[in-house]
């Protein structure tokens, strides 16, 4: 057994502290069911919460498999030393007043890197943080009340914030937790670490992970590949999409990507479906103990009202997430049930005419059910006056799994109108009790997502400043030699301009050389013609004057960009190109490496793809030639990843005959 499972799986509790928050663990361990031992330590007290106390570590009949260090932040260093060196498994660091406090006490850095190094390889949790319940082997090392229950198998979840994971814990939704696990500032011991110890344990059917920051994204990969190999989902609910503090950018492509962006390719690089809320993480949760990852994002629903069947309609609009029609198979079945007064429909309103009667309730909740279905789901609120008349319905469903084998869930449109004793009799039938359509739609559509992990490491960003910008013309010939396409072209004073362009072809685009965004400076001039060349350039008026030639024949704009993030990597924006880039906003974002095929998949995903298929009669693009140039892109950066910091193509003009880089920004640190 590694020290991490055996401090997660512990023996023995070693309890250092005399104030209420100790006395607290004892107390919430016995309740709970803990039958190991537990060793209070404190120099003076006699006995705490019950226990014989020792009045040192020195003094404890053995090392402790995991410790609860409720003292000080600077004697939880001098412990945690003492408690490494004598062999314990591990031990949870409760004091605050480390890196999460260095705005206001500049101590708390110094102090958090002296911690890890008095832990040596000894697993510590925080500091910062609760510790963590352990609902499979009745373990609580937590300082608080919560609101588990002992479990046979289960979720583990696992958060950086003790007072989240208290919340979650008091749920009420027969959702069955295995383990809650806080790890604060997480000073040495990854969740990621954590994660990848739980998965060694088959009673845990699924993860779910309330992420602040990735950290150490190469131990996330890993993680990712266990769980694929284990068939363990995992989840995650991901905060920061908000977050827009972010360093002064002169390219699109940052203030495009946003400071979630990279996060958001990173899980999904990484096969891990995202929830914006608590409720939809638990309720995704408990779908996957039940059902496991779904096998489509096919679902049926099946209401007594109409007004219900349209909701769920119009609550899965904008969801990957569709109600297929219905076979002839399925209707047959359904008019036998239901009779000839029921319009037949996915979603299906079935009337209450066999309302009380639970075996026409389950043949026609039964030939709702097919295989392009993933999930069945029925909308049943249950009144909190008298649900006995609704007894029917929970055996309907009952009997549906039972018979078909098929997943199956009964949905509460309102939370609250699903009371937990009927979920949890829901779900040990194997029914998925879900709380709130909303949370439901949210759930499937996150369960229905393939797991599938690209083993491919992400390129890791450097450090360096990047304080040094490129010319247009520096940037094209940059990416040219990586072999993206750009026009022919001369970078001259304005009055060299006219001679400069006899050797090439017009029309021409006449720029302004050294201005972050041309366009905004009228330095941008297009279809100049030959004769009008001087005349442009010296009104133009930079000092230098970049001529080229036209890419005509364009059917679309694309923008192609990559911002290095100090978080996730190097994030790769594909988007919608032009001058209207930023108020389209139509882009979708990956990281270095993408293969061919994912960016393909990526371009896919665009509101302007039709452009580039062909529109309204005009040709299509040459996709091939499009990701030749991501691909150049990407080699320049992978070839540059030590100082580079922003690179952009916008626009890309996609031809049926190729893509040219128009225009080209690179931002580095000086070499």
């Amino acid at each position: 057994m590694s020290s991490l499972s055996r401090a997660l799986k512990p023996s023995s509790i070693a309890v250092i502290g005399g104030g209420a928050w100790c006395a607290s663990v004892i107390e919430q361990a016995r309740k709970f069911g803990f039958q190991g031992d537990i060793w209070p330590v404190h120099p003076k007290a006699g006995q705490i919460a019950g226990e014989r106390a020792f009045a040192s570590l020195e003094a404890l009949p053995a090392a402790p498999d995991i410790a609860f260090i409720g003292i000080n932040r600077h004697a939880t260093i001098e412990t945690v030393a003492v408690l490494a060196s004598m062999g314990a498994g591990g031990a949870i660091c409760f004091a605050s007043g480390f890196t999460e406090a260095r705005a206001e006490d500049d101590q708390g850095a110094d102090l958090q890197v002296k911690l890890v190094q008095a832990a040596c390889d000894m697993p510590i949790l925080g500091p910062n943080c609760y510790g963590f319940i352990n609902g499979l082997d009745r373990a609580a090392v937590w300082p608080d009340q919560h609101g588990m229950r002992p479990v046979d198998r289960g979720v583990a979840i696992l958060t950086q914030s003790s007072n989240i994971a208290i919340n979650m814990t008091m749920q009420r939704r027969a959702l069955p937790l295995a383990f809650m696990l806080t790890s604060g500032n997480q000073a040495q011991t990854h969740q990621a670490d954590i994660a990848s110890a739980l998965l060694d344990d088959d009673r845990i059917t699924a993860i779910g992970v309330h992420i602040e920051g990735f950290g150490d994204l190469r131990k996330w990969e890993a993680l990712a590949q266990k769980a694929q190999d284990r068939n363990v989902p995992i989840v995650a609910l991901k905060v920061g999409r908000s977050a827009h503090a972010q360093a002064a950018t002169i390219s699109h492509t940052a203030s495009l990507a946003g400071g979630d962006a990279g996060a958001q390719a990173f899980l999904d690089r990484l096969g891990i479906a995202r929830l914006g809320d608590i409720p939809s993480f638990l309720e995704c949760l408990k779908l996957l103990h039940v059902t496991g990852r779904l096998d489509g994002n096919g679902l049926g629903s099946i209401s007594c009202s109409g007004g219900e069947a349209s909701l769920a309609a119009d609550m899965a609009e904008g969801r990957d997430l569709h109600f297929p029609p219905l076979s002839q198979a399925q209707k047959a079945g359904l008019r036998d049930a239901l009779g000839p007064m029921v319009a037949l429909a996915n979603p299906l309103d079935y009337h209450t005419y066999i309302w009380r009667d639970t075996q026409a309730m389950t043949r026609a909740w039964t030939a709702m059910m097919c295989p392009e279905q993933a999930l069945t789901m029925a909308i049943l609120d249950y009144p909190h006056t008298d649900a006995t008349d609704w007894e029917c319905a929970t055996q309907a469903a009952l009997n549906c799994v039972a018979q078909t084998g098929r997943p199956f869930a009964v949905t509460a449109t309102l939370p609250e109108l699903l009371p937990e004793d009927v979920a949890q009799r829901l779900l040990d039938g194997g029914v998925v009790p879900f709380a709130g359509l909303h949370e439901a739609l949210a759930a499937i559509e996150a369960a229905a997502r393939p797991q599938t992990v690209n083993v491919e490491p992400v390129l890791l960003p450097s450090d360096t400043v990047a304080d040094h910008v490129l010319t247009e013309a520096e940037a094209k010939k940059a990416l040219a030699d990586f072999g993206v396409r750009v026009p022919q072209s001369v970078v001259v004073p304005p009055e060299l301009a006219e001679q400069a362009s006899a050797d090439l072809t017009g029309p021409f685009a006449v720029k302004g050389v050294g201005l972050a965004h041309k366009s905004e400076h009228a330095a941008v001039r297009l279809e100049v013609h030959a004769n009008a060349i001087a005349e442009t350039a010296e009104d133009i008026g930079t000092e230098q004057i970049l001529i080229e030639e036209m890419a005509v024949g364009g059917v679309a704009e694309l923008l192609v960009g990559v911002t290095r993030d100090p978080a996730h990597g190097f994030v790769l924006t594909l988007g919608a190109g032009g001058v209207l880039t930023e108020i389209l906003r139509d882009t979708v974002s990956l990281l270095i490496p993408s293969s061919r095929d994912a960016v393909k998949e990526a371009l896919g995903k665009l509101n302007c793809t039709p452009l580039l298929a062909g529109y309204r009669g005009k040709p299509a693009a040459k996709i091939e030639a499009i990701l030749d140039a991501v691909d150049a892109v990407q080699a320049y950066v992978i070839a540059n990843a030590s100082h580079v910091s922003e690179v952009e193509i916008n626009p890309l003009i996609c031809t049926p005959d190729g893509a040219v880089a128009v225009d080209a920004l690179i931002r580095k640190a000086s070499l």
